[in-house]
């Protein structure tokens, strides 16, 4: 079993920025990050291959949202630049043990709940 523990997110104004941080105990083959908002289903938002830092994006979020880890402090980051209102969501650390698992995050249904490993979730509120 690996632990995820979240930190970061907030509320900021349209064009503003955050940095979502995730610490994972335990070992684990890729990382990344979903997002939940009301009343809508759980999506894939970024991925990281932790053994060579390959990085992939939900369409929604490239070329504002940057993926990175530092493997010193088994953490990974999410900058979040130009945030819109549209990012407000329940953001959800994940981590998976092997490549089966993680390499449909960013499909709309092609992962599953039960694949992963989650943190608790931190909120993102960005305003107009």
């Amino acid at each position: 079993q690996v632990q995820l523990v979240e930190s970061g997110g907030g509320s900021v104004q349209a064009g503003g920025s955050l940095r979502l941080s995730c610490v994972a105990h335990g070992y684990t083959y890729c990382m990344g990050w979903f997002r939940q908002a009301p009343g809508k289903e759980r999506e894939g938002v970024a991925r990281l291959y932790n053994l060579d830092s390959t990085t992939s994006y939900a369409d929604s979020v490239k070329g504002r949202f940057t993926i990175s880890q530092d493997n010193a402090k088994n953490t990974v980051y999410l900058q979040m630049n130009n945030l819109e209102p549209e990012d407000t969501a329940i953001y959800y650390c994940a981590a998976a043990p092997q490549p089966s698992r993680c390499g449909n995050w960013l499909v709309p249904g092609g992962w599953h709940h039960y694949d992963n490993y989650w943190g608790r979730g931190t909120q993102v509120t960005v305003s107009s």
